[in-house]
């Protein structure tokens, strides 16, 4: 136990964690933008040839294989949460 008791500003340790952290926030927004760049990409191609844009069977397979690829601690249940809530701003970002 530290004999002198600092904030966690000065605490050396959770700075290198803090820092971890948005190290890899800036990754999540990072492949989060380029998602949204390549899925742009895949609509518009699939505009020019009058297909529809969204595939619910596609959108199934992709669940089922990220549950499958989940190795945790992300639950099930976050996962369905996140995978949902990406999809749904995939679909907004990228509608024109």
């Amino acid at each position: 136990m530290p004999n002198d008791p600092t904030s966690p500003a000065d605490d050396v340790a959770i700075r290198q964690m803090r820092d971890q952290i948005i190290d890899n926030d800036l990754k999540l927004m990072q492949a989060i933008n380029q998602r949204l760049t390549l899925v742009a990409r895949l609509r518009a191609y699939k505009q020019d040839r009058g297909l529809e844009f969204v595939d619910p069977s596609r959108e199934e397979w992709m669940h089922r294989y990220l549950q499958g690829a989940n190795g945790g601690p992300l639950s099930g249940e976050g996962l369905t949460e996140i995978y949902g809530h990406l999809l749904e701003l995939t679909k907004r970002e990228t509608a024109e």
